[in-house]
């Protein structure tokens, strides 16, 4: 994959009108209330740089998953709300998107306003990548620039489409996301150590595969790690597991000894009765666990080793908790991992979704090299896969 792509500094804007694609797929409260605003201010850098360029901006995004239509509780209303504040101008709203109303207000646009069109998730035929709403969106302005980089493994009309009918270009945030994982994968410093947990294995199957070609070490807690345990013979209790997995992970134990590839699996677990925050923990050896326990986390001797691995890496990658860090009886592990990564020397890189959520709540966050903004996205990424909306973009 290509991801040297030209940017907003790569382009004269004075004059002319900006369609960006933003991800403003902010989480809400039930009163609609704005509950963490980083994707808005994120975005934040690029929006200013091709004002101060003198261009008028037209700003695009969803949030949720609407059905059907308009919705309100899916209505950008509260992000046009927070980015008056956050930018200090005036924003204006545009609740048809690309119908009579948007034309006219991007018609009417002025080097140094800003217009935000409402949910493009409204719209039906844009998740489908609908040529007819791309070349809607085009219409309004003269260049493109994706800042979405969560947006862009989606080929959706407002990531891929447009940019058939607009020079498209990459936003900063993009930018970022692409430089420091790029060199992550094509020339990190080492030992690369990719650090995986969470629920599923075959949702990573992906990456892992991939990284067997590249890293040194392999780091796997999380509910995962007992479909290993269960793999090798071992009881795992109620834990989850997917027998359907089993093979496969025998398969890579046996390819990265092939190939010197450390594979780093938990020596003990902290278990719960039952997936509650109020489970007493307990502590038991890897493949140990009664019948009537379930794993919830990595144990401390685990956490001890992991952490080691991390204080001698050059660069560690990180997607997945290892265990039920909301419940904090069961949090230790995926904290000790946390900060290893923020006390560490190494390039470290947080792969998005809930570890970036984990790192945010332990207030590590701002320790890191990287936070991704794009958990699916740069899931995507590290298993060496195209991401449509990047492909989209003109090559540097």
């Amino acid at each position: 994959m290509n991801y040297k792509k030209k940017t907003i500094r790569d382009v004269d804007l004075k004059g002319k009108k900006v369609l960006m694609r933003c991800d403003f797929n902010v989480p809400t409260n039930d009163e609609g209330v704005i509950t963490d605003d980083s994707r808005i201010r994120k975005t934040l850098p690029t929006i200013q740089a091709v004002l101060d360029q003198g261009a008028a901006v037209i700003l695009c995004s969803h949030k949720g998953r609407p059905k059907n239509g308009y919705e309100e509780k899916f209505s950008l209303k509260v992000v046009q709300a927070r980015l008056q504040e956050l930018l200090g101008v005036p924003v204006d709203l545009a609740s048809d998107i690309i119908g009579p109303e948007a034309q006219e207000k991007a018609k009417a646009l002025q080097p140094g306003q800003v217009l935000l069109l409402e949910n493009v998730r409204f719209l039906k035929g844009e998740t489908k990548n609908d040529m007819d709403i791309a070349r809607a969106y085009a219409d309004l302005a003269e260049v493109f620039v994706n800042d979405a980089f969560g947006s862009c493994h989606r080929a959706h009309s407002s990531t891929v489409g447009v940019a058939s009918y607009l020079p498209a270009y990459s936003g900063l945030l993009v930018k970022k996301e692409l430089d420091v994982m790029g060199k992550a994968l094509s020339d990190p410093n080492r030992p690369l150590v990719l650090i995986m947990g969470g629920s599923k294995v075959s949702d990573k199957i992906g990456v892992i595969d991939h990284m067997l070609t590249l890293a040194d070490d392999i780091i796997i807690g999380g509910g995962m790690s007992y479909t290993f345990t269960a793999a090798k013979g071992g009881k795992i209790g109620t834990s989850l597991c997917e027998n359907e997995s089993f093979e496969y992970c025998r398969e890579l134990l046996k390819k990265a000894e092939e190939k010197g590839v450390r594979i780093h699996l938990p020596v003990d677990a902290v278990c719960g009765d039952h997936f509650a925050a109020d489970a007493e923990p307990v502590v038991y050896a890897d493949g140990e666990i009664p019948d009537n326990m379930m794993g919830m986390d990595i144990g401390p001797k685990t956490a001890e080793a992991y952490a080691e691995v991390i204080r001698n890496a050059g660069t560690v990658i990180w997607n997945g908790p290892m265990g039920v860090f909301e419940f904090p009886a069961f949090a230790e592990g995926t904290k000790a991992v946390a900060k290893a990564m923020a006390e560490s020397e190494a390039v470290t890189i947080i792969g998005g979704g809930d570890s970036a959520a984990a790192v945010e709540q332990f207030g590590y966050a701002d320790k890191m090299t990287h936070v991704s903004t794009g958990g699916g996205a740069s899931l995507e990424f590290f298993a060496g896969e195209e991401l449509p909306g990047v492909a989209a973009l003109l090559d540097a």
